[in-house]
Formats: C-alpha cells, sequence, structure tokens
C-alpha cells in the first residue's frame, strides 16, 4: 500500500519543517510577570492552567536548540495531563519557543509544525521581522511525543532506520507482501516496547488539541489565535469544534479536509504529486540537457528509466549507504514540495543520470526522514507514524489496499515502477497497538468567528479542493494562491501576507476572494 506524504509545511532557517499556529489576545507585554487565562476551564485542570513558564535559552531544546538561541527565543516546558481523562495522573511535558514581539503586543502567536510529527520550537521565527512580529510573541511548540516534548515516541535507532531505508517496500508479489508486513508488525511491537502503549494510546490531535488550550490559557490569552498550515488545519479544525467561544482568529493553510476518508485522501495526494512533477518537468525541459529529455510528456518515462534501475542495485553515493530506489522515490517527492528546491531536485536527478551517483537526492531523502549530517535522526518518522495511526480507523481490507495501490498508480504514473498486481501490504497501522482514538467527520461547529483558509492550486501535499471544501464547512473565508508549493502564508507573497496579516491583526477579512 502506498505510504502517505507527511504534510510539511514551509522551512525555516536550518531547513527546519514548519508551519504556524496563532495564540492571540488583549495582552500584557511580556516580562517577568506572567498572566493566565482559567475561563471556562474543567475543573481538575486548573493547576495546568495556571502554570509559569521558565523561560530560558534554547539551546538544550532538540536539534534545532543552539540556532534558536542565537537568535534571542527563549523555551521552556509547560505540564499537561497524559490522559485527560485521569488530570492527577502523571503528566507529561511540551517543549515551548517564543521570540516576544517587537513592538505593541496584542498577544501570543502560536506556531504548529504541521506533519504530523515535525517539531514546531523553529517556527517561533515564522513572522520575524513583519508586522505579525512586531504585534504578537511568536510561540512555537512541540506536540506531545514530538522533539524536545518529554516523553517522546521513539521506535528505531540511527541503525535501524537506515536499514530499513534500504528495504525494498513496493514488491507486491505474495512473498513481498509478507515480507513488508512482517517489517511493518515488527516496527509497531518496537514502538510498543520503547515508547510504552500509555504514550502511544494518548498522542492523537484529540489530546493535543486540549493541549492547545492549555498554552492559551497559560500565555494568558482568552482567545485563540491560530495559523494552522497543512496538518495543522486539522488541528484548528478540531479545537473549532471543542472550543468555539475561545477562538479569535483562525488561519488555515493547506486545508485537510476534515471528512475525507484516508483512503482518498491518498488517492489526492498521488494526484497532488503527479502536478507537481509535471510542472517541475515542464521547468526542467526548458534546460539544455534536462535529465528528463526535452519532452514534458515524456518526462514520466524518462524518470522511471533513471530510478528503476535502483530496485536492482542502489546508486554510489559518498555516504557509505548509497541511494536506494525507496530513498530516491522519497527524495524526488520531497523536492517536489516547493520550486525552492527544484534546482536541487533537477541536479539530484542530472547526477543519477551523467554519473550514476545519488547524493543530492540522498540528502532530499534524509531531510524528509528527519536524518542529520551526523547521522542522527529526530523523531519525526516514529511521531508521524504514531499520531496518524490514532488519528484515523486502520485499513486492514485487502481488497481495498490492494484497490488503493491500483489507483494510486493510475493517477501517479511518475510513481508506478510497473509491479502492480493488485495486491498490495497493509500498512503498519494495521497493526498497530493501541486503537485509533479519531476518525473523518463533518465538522460541527457553531458561533465560530470567521475563518481565513488558505489553499494552492498546485499544492502537491494538500489538494487545492480541500481548502474550497474546508472553507465552506466552517464557514469561512478562502483566500486562492496560484501557484506550485505545500503553503504559502508568510512565505514572502505580499498579496498573501497582506490578507493574512490584517486579518490576524485587525480581525478583517476579505471581502472576497484575493486570488493571489
Amino acid at each position: 500500500m502506498p505510504r502517505p506524504a507527511r504534510l510539511h509545511a514551509r522551512r525555516l532557517p536550518l531547513l527546519t519543517l514548519v508551519a504556524a499556529v496563532v495564540l492571540t489576545a488583549c495582552g500584557d507585554s511580556t516580562g517577568d510577570e506572567q498572566h493566565h487565562s482559567t475561563a471556562g476551564v474543567v475543573p481538575g485542570l486548573e493547576r495546568f492552567y495556571e502554570q509559569d513558564v521558565a523561560w530560558e535559552p534554547c539551546d538544550d531544546y532538540g536539534a534545532d536548540g543552539a540556532y534558536l538561541a542565537r537568535q534571542d527565543v527563549e523555551c521552556g516546558y509547560v505540564e499537561v495531563p497524559l490522559d485527560y481523562a485521569d488530570p492527577e495522573g502523571e503528566p507529561i511535558r511540551l517543549a515551548v519557543s517564543r521570540l516576544p514581539a517587537s513592538g505593541e503586543r496584542i498577544g501570543s502567536l502560536l506556531v504548529n509544525p504541521g506533519g504530523p510529527g515535525a517539531s514546531g520550537l523553529s517556527t517561533a521565527l515564522a513572522a520575524d521581522g513583519t508586522a505579525l512580529g512586531e504585534r504578537f510573541d511568536v510561540v512555537g511548540f512541540d506536540p506531545r511525543g514530538v522533539g524536545a516534548s518529554e516523553p517522546a515516541v521513539r521506535c528505531r535507532t540511527d541503525a535501524e532506520f537506515d536499514d530499513d531505508r534500504a528495504q525494498d517496500d513496493g514488491d507486491t508479489s505474495p512473498e513481498g507482501i509478507a515480507a513488508t508486513e512482517k517489517r511493518n508488525r515488527e516496527y509497531a511491537q518496537l514502538c510498543a516496547d520503547r515508547t510504552g502503549t500509555d504514550l502511544l494510546a494518548h498522542i492523537g490531535s484529540r489530546e493535543v488539541v486540549q493541549d492547545m488550550d492549555i498554552l492559551r490559557g497559560v500565555l494568558g490569552d482568552d482567545a485563540l489565535t491560530y495559523l494552522g498550515y497543512s496538518y495543522g488545519t486539522r488541528l484548528g479544525t478540531l479545537y473549532a469544534e471543542e472550543f468555539p467561544g475561545r477562538v479569535r482568529a483562525m488561519v488555515l493553510d493547506g486545508a485537510i479536509d476534515p471528512e475525507q476518508d484516508p483512503v482518498e485522501e491518498i488517492v489526492r495526494q498521488a494526484e497532488g504529486f503527479q502536478k507537481a512533477f509535471d510542472e517541475f518537468a515542464a521547468y526542467c525541459t526548458r534546460y539544455a540537457g534536462c535529465p528528463l529529455g526535452d519532452d514534458p510528456a515524456q518526462a514520466a518515462d524518462r524518470f522511471r528509466d533513471l530510478v528503476d534501475p535502483l530496485l536492482e542495485a542502489p546508486a554510489p553515493t559518498t555516504d557509505p549507504r548509497g541511494l536506494s530506489h525507496r530513498d530516491a522515490i522519497t527524495g524526488v517527492q520531497q523536492g517536489l514540495y516547493s520550486p525552492t528546491l527544484w534546482g536541487s531536485l533537477r541536479g539530484g536527478l542530472d547526477s543519477l543520470a551523467r554519473s550514476d551517483t545519488g547524493d543530492t537526492l540522498l540528502q532530499l531523502a534524509d531531510l524528509y526522514e528527519g536524518r542529520g549530517e551526523d547521522g542522527a535522526y529526530t523523531n519525526i518518522t516514529d511521531a508521524f507514524n504514531a499520531i496518524r495511526c490514532v488519528d484515523d480507523p486502520p485499513l486492514t481490507d485487502r481488497a481495498l489496499a490492494g484497490e488503493l495501490d491500483t489507483r494510486f498508480r493510475a493517477v501517479a504514473p511518475f510513481l508506478d515502477d510497473g509491479r502492480g498486481t493488485g495486491a498490495a501490504a497493509l500498512d503498519v497501522c494495521a497493526f498497530w497497538p493501541v486503537p485509533a482514538t479519531g476518525e473523518p467527520h463533518a465538522p460541527d461547529v457553531r458561533d465560530l468567528p470567521p475563518v481565513l483558509v488558505v489553499s494552492t492550486t498546485g499544492d502537491p501535499a494538500t489538494p487545492y479542493a480541500a481548502g474550497v471544501e474546508l472553507a465552506d464547512r466552517l464557514g469561512g473565508v478562502l483566500l486562492t494562491f496560484e501557484g506550485t508549493q505545500h503553503t504559502v502564508a508568510l512565505d514572502g507573497n505580499d498579496c498573501v501576507d497582506s490578507a493574512v496579516t490584517s486579518y490576524l491583526v485587525d480581525l478583517a477579512v476579505p471581502a472576497s476572494d484575493p486570488h493571489c
């Protein structure tokens, strides 16, 4: 069965994968005295809303901590219940970052990284140097189980990750399916053994939105202003359902349709990546010597000619791992998230075509997988699996898995290696050690202030139509961006950024779709 793509958002310095969430309210300027908002808090949770954050330099907070400390970002921990049904039980800690407002402060701007599973601490820099950074304390956080939050989900060691990425997970013969499912079962068991089922059972989006409300209260905001990218739009929608009276403003960029069946979501993602590949091919073939040839219509076939030999043997790389077929596909998909990576993607394919070397594509795959130059992995992959496996019911119907694989190949021919059989392995969620706690559903939202939904026409990971549908479900206003990239708010487009800033600062929604 095809692996769902992580819904990465844009990048900040250090190529950190990011998105943005926003908390706001009328509040006092930041300082030593901390203020809290406990209005409407469920009895038994007051102590969590009333805690103070011990802000300190970020040096010891995850992979980007030292860099954040140099940028005057401060970090701390916020305690939340592991299980909201048992608030007196053992708490867990969320890592939080903050860049204080540089001007007249409105409130706090909380930033979520999307993913799911990506660290959000670097998103404290999401609005640095902008009008939003003047008016808001920009606050990032690592959701429960993610990044520097404690405890964190961990399933594989670094060496085990390297080994897994070298495996062929696309063999749809009976023997190949059995081998893939064996690895999936073993991985699920490793997660249970090394992380514990208590955390795995309480890591879903339903808990994260409750954590977000505690953050809102701890930061002293009476209402939430939220800018959620990608998977962060799911969090925003769920928060609006749970706490509609505590929403001040909400921007959702790169939307996930909350009603959409996960199978349909994968198919639509495949369509989106095919469109992005076609756009990339049109760009590439304008250059002499494009590794995909000079005819965009033949680009998918040329691409398969380049990568399919890797099924037999990896391409050599400076790194002793080599470039596996699986990593080549991952690297290409990473490169399709944004035109800013198209030059690297073209160079990577060119190296594969001219010298049979795979260094650039391996680096792109490492970026997706969260592997640093030192060979250490962040926990983005483990957290991604843990969250998605409890957020939606697992696919356990083998006939449906085979149908999905067939549909995936049909709508994304550049990803079809020609080995489809009408059957496919069940993915890791089918063997997950704890049950799902969420499911697709129509949002039940009442008395919600106007929300702004940003949707990009050529978004490869969250197709444009999902944004249109989400804006309609929430009674919101749609902002269309004509482009080929995944998310766009605060990415430097004046048309988009002016609308987003005006909305978040002044609560002024566009009278109609600006069509940026």
